[in-house]
């Protein structure tokens, strides 16, 4: 039996635990959880998107408040750990320069990207030593980005999560892929990435590790996915019911107290579908209800205020400060195996484990 795991290498930074705790906005994964996900040895990971949100200033120059609320949560997290901590950030925001640059001003460790693909993402951060890992959805989307970051920028990724379609909020497959999604998609995405991957690191000759990611709950799934060949795997929903997470205990309740009936692929109003627990809100724009959404500055891309039943933002800030009701609460497919809240040191305790005593 192995006595530790390897750890993952993310080009010349090290993280001893092989675990990346994923990004979660708005405001779900801030410095307090990324922290402790760090101190124990893995990779916590800030969520950019919707920092700003709680802010007076959000109203009238969003792109300030969003970036120095992410300022704030970066230097936080340096007052709390000296280990590895990066930032997520959506390529779908209209802010998504402006924030990948900041998160390299302020010398975060990484950067993970994706819902939609961050071609573009070398380009804000040259000159700079973080990492830079895209989240991808298919096989063609990891060679298409590989190739293009090569060509334009003569950068290979540091890291790619494979995310598959059991994971919550907004997903990279369709509304049908989502409704009935067989747990085995992820292993023959993350079959496919590798043999991809595999290629391109002996015509390069570097190591890009590959990353999964999405209804990973057990060290026992994790052991599965290292022994595809892995190099790290990635959990977000599980992090939630911890301790050191920073949302309201109302949101961790509901996660305790759900079951499986009640997750809902919802389609999103900035037009991704996604994977969330049943409030009355949700209830509401299911039946047909909508809201009237006024916004003078428009976060994401996608997002039409005139005509989506309810703003994305204010709901999954509701769900942060315990207004459930009027809230989107995403989750992943196994929310409802979560039972109690538990310390970030006993989750991991768990999974590296679980995951040893099968490797």
């Amino acid at each position: 039996m192995l006595k530790k795991l390897s750890p993952l290498m993310l080009g010349d930074l090290k993280v001893d635990v092989p675990i990346v705790q994923g990004g979660m906005g708005v405001a779900v994964s801030t410095a307090s959880l990324a922290s402790a996900v760090a101190n124990y040895g893995g990779a916590g990971t800030i969520a950019s998107v919707g920092l700003g949100y709680n802010s007076a200033e959000n109203e009238t120059n969003f792109i300030k408040a969003s970036r120095e609320g992410l300022e704030k949560e970066i230097r936080q997290s340096k007052q709390l750990t000296t280990g590895v901590v990066g930032v997520n950030i959506l390529v779908a925001v209209t802010n998504y320069e402006d924030l990948a640059r900041t998160a390299a001003k302020e010398k975060a460790d990484f950067i993970v990207s994706g819902a939609g693909l961050p071609i573009k993402l070398p380009e804000f951060v040259e000159g700079t030593s973080i990492k830079i890992i895209p989240i991808i959805s298919s096989p063609r989307a990891a060679a298409l980005i590989i190739k293009t970051w090569k060509k334009r920028y003569n950068r290979l990724p540091d890291a790619i999560v494979v995310e598959g379609p059991m994971a919550g909020g907004h997903l990279g497959f369709s509304f049908e892929e989502l409704i009935a999604p067989k747990e085995q998609v992820l292993e023959t995405m993350v079959i496919e990435v590798l043999k991809i991957v595999a290629e391109f690191e002996k015509e390069y000759k570097q190591k890009i590790p590959v990353i999964a990611a999405g209804g990973i709950y057990t060290g026992q799934d994790a052991a599965r996915f290292f022994k595809l060949g892995v190099s790290a795997i990635q959990m977000a929903t599980r992090f939630v019911a911890t301790k050191e997470c920073s949302v309201s205990d109302e949101f961790k309740k509901l996660y305790i107290e759900s079951t499986e009936d009640d997750i809902e692929i919802i389609k999103s109003p900035v037009g991704m579908p996604g994977r969330s627990l049943k409030t009355a809100l949700i209830k509401k724009v299911v039946g047909g209800k909508k809201e009237l959404v006024k916004c003078g500055y428009r976060c994401l891309k996608t997002c039409d205020p005139s005509s989506v039943p309810y703003c994305i933002a204010k709901a999954l800030f509701n769900a942060v400060i315990g207004k459930i009701d009027d809230a989107v609460v995403f989750a992943g497919s196994n929310v409802y195996r979560i039972k109690k809240i538990i310390t970030v040191k006993e989750l991991m305790d768990e999974i590296v484990n679980d995951a040893l005593a099968v490797l």
